[in-house]
């Protein structure tokens, strides 16, 4: 599947504009993620983009992801693919096997985080949004309370890298990509 395929497959199942607009953010984490372990940019840019394709349609576990999975394997989308948006929710009971699965896991949530982080910034800018303000947030159980922080944690942990250093690689990723997500580079 090519990258404007995955986009028709998101449109046709995701109507709102965030939604879309975080699938773009986390497409655009997976692919900086792909290129830091020298995978296939495209494929993982894919995974990252259809993760919650489906959230619309079937926006309570254990539907999403499972229903959209079954979805996914019907338009021939690979299985690693889909394993990994399996994967991407705890409750799937799908452990993340490959550095796909967890890189997916890792960029998902921190992906909206950090998006959030900088949507309250003066201008919303994201350059320059450092480490110790997303980590502070984190602590703030009252900010984005949708994001599961113990996801965020667990996320950089299994793919081996330092949260610090994690977050800032999606800081450097989605500020490259500011304007199509509604933020600004400063």
């Amino acid at each position: 599947m090519t990258r404007g395929e995955a986009w028709t497959v998101l449109c046709e199942f995701t109507k709102g504009d965030s939604l879309r607009t975080h699938a773009f953010a986390v497409e655009t984490s997976m692919r900086a993620c792909a290129g830091r372990f020298g995978e296939d940019a495209e494929r993982w840019g894919i995974a990252g983009m259809l993760h919650d394709f489906d959230y619309e349609v079937h926006p309570r576990a254990p539907h999403h992801p499972v229903k959209g999975a079954e979805i996914l394997l019907g338009r021939g989308i690979d299985r690693d693919i889909v394993y990994a948006i399996l994967a991407h929710a705890d409750y799937s009971g799908m452990p993340r096997v490959s550095r796909l699965d967890r890189a997916l896991y890792a960029c998902d949530e921190l992906t909206g985080f950090v998006h959030a982080c900088a949507l309250v910034r003066p201008g919303k800018v994201i350059s320059g949004l450092e480490p110790a303000s997303v980590r502070k947030k984190l602590k703030d159980k009252g900010f984005a309370r949708t994001v599961n922080r113990d996801d965020v944690y667990r996320g950089a942990e299994e793919l081996g890298v330092e949260l610090d250093a994690h977050i800032a690689f999606v800081v450097e990723a989605l500020t490259a990509v500011a304007p199509e997500i509604g933020l600004a580079r400063a």
